[in-house]
């Protein structure tokens, strides 16, 4: 049974036990988390593959994720590609500017699904949303999606697995933080792009 702790008072001690508590419980709650956010879009994913790496470790904590968040892009998309057919035409006849999207999504397919798997920062619920409704192939979705979403959660997986030293070593915590903040404005710019 998991300890309760005062929140004011947690020093690394004690939030190392809490997560050794989480791995306890097995592999699950990591992967269904990451798979849950693909489904629920307002659950930090960050916070989610940073927790995972520290729970589980690098490697599993990686691979967990990758597993977790792939799997969820693929059933939002599959749920969409199965019975979002209306919604397409409901799309097309309400939003020009969502149909020129998924027309140019359509034409452009593998580069710019898998360019937006990249940025953690990319409304990812909206990129599957979107593949779905699209002519874009189910197995250029596949690709596109585990290779982006790779990349996303090795690069978020490294910066967040030593978390110790981002405290210890100024310069990397500035260092995460640009990295960071050109992520989101890289992402914000694309999302204004294409999908506003």
């Amino acid at each position: 049974m998991m300890e309760s702790f005062d929140l004011s008072g947690l020093n690394l001690e004690d939030m190392e036990r809490v997560l050794n508590q989480f791995e306890a419980l097995g592999p699950f709650p990591g992967l269904f988390a990451a798979w849950l956010e693909s489904l629920f879009p307002f659950l930090p994913l960050v916070a989610i593959l940073i927790a995972n790496v520290n729970i589980y470790g690098l490697g599993e904590g990686f691979l967990l994720s990758w597993i977790g968040v792939f799997c969820g892009a693929v059933t939002v998309f599959w749920i969409v590609r199965r019975f979002g057919g209306r919604l397409r035409h409901f799309v097309e006849r309400k939003s020009p500017r969502s149909t020129r999207l998924i027309h140019w999504l359509e034409r452009h397919g593998f580069m710019p699904i898998f360019l937006l798997a990249c940025f953690p920062f990319t409304p990812s619920f909206l990129v599957n949303l979107v593949s779905g409704i699209s002519k874009v192939p189910f197995h250029t979705f596949i690709t596109a999606t585990a290779l982006g979403k790779g990349v996303m959660i090795l690069m978020v997986s490294f910066v967040g697995y030593d978390l110790v030293a981002l405290f210890t070593q100024p310069w990397k915590l500035v260092l995460i933080v640009g990295v960071f903040g050109l992520m989101a404005i890289t992402g914000r710019k694309i999302e204004s792009k294409y999908f506003k």
